[in-house]
């Protein structure tokens, strides 16, 4: 199968109706919840006595994704999806397409996903620095609620150009938007500032594990 973001708040999946037996089989085990990568090897992942995966279970190396996205605390804000089937397109191109409808969560996309989870594993002495993000969109108001649900305090930078309906949901969620800059540069750099002069910890949209294996979990 293959899976792409599209432009619309969804995830699009196809999947081939004729993929051969030996590729099907090879997905199910890929998507196990008890396989991790080591090397060639893929190994159980064991759980402490608690029943959760433990810390070395959990690494911030490119490898221990699954581990991490297993470890997720989405959860507690977000919702599962539903997947929807998109007749007419399946029709069109041959194929069976899902629509995977994130649009239905509480920010209207996958974005609360990475966001929660990564505010979530901060330690308590980050928690109390604060957090700061630099957005024009829907990772502004992934933040912006998950803070609100945690009760910490967030500084959110928008560019001065971002579309007022942007802006409004971002306070909807709990949090003034500050607006700065002509460009994202521009407002990246004084969320930058935040974090340097305050010691606020920068949640950025993308480039994080712990954000990548909380938007992860929407599969």
């Amino acid at each position: 199968f293959k899976t792409f973001m599209a432009s619309w708040p969804c995830t699009v999946r196809f999947v081939h109706s004729r993929l051969p037996a030996l590729l099907r089989q090879r997905a199910r085990l890929l998507s196990s919840p008890h396989v991790r990568f080591k090397s060639t090897e893929m190994q159980p992942l064991e759980k402490d006595a608690n029943g959760s995966f433990g810390p070395n279970q959990r690494g911030l190396g490119h490898n221990n994704y699954l581990g991490k996205i297993l470890n997720a605390r989405v959860y507690e804000v977000a919702h599962e999806t539903a997947l929807q089937p998109a007749e007419t397109l399946s029709q069109r191109i041959g194929n069976r397409v899902l629509l995977k409808r994130e649009d239905t969560q509480p920010v209207f996309s996958f974005k609360i996903r990475g966001a929660y989870n990564k505010i979530a594993h901060l330690s308590s002495e980050q928690l109390g620095a604060g957090i700061v993000a630099c957005s024009a969109g829907n990772h502004a108001q992934g933040v912006a609620l998950s803070a609100t649900k945690l009760g910490i305090d967030a500084v959110i930078v928008m560019p001065k150009a971002t579309p007022s309906i942007k802006v409004e949901a971002v306070r909807k969620f709990g949090v003034e938007p500050l607006l700065h800059g002509s460009n994202y540069d521009e407002a990246q750099a004084l969320a930058l500032k935040f974090v340097r002069d305050e010691g606020r910890t920068l949640i950025h949209p993308f480039d994080d594990p712990l954000v990548i294996a909380g938007q992860g979990t929407i599969g």
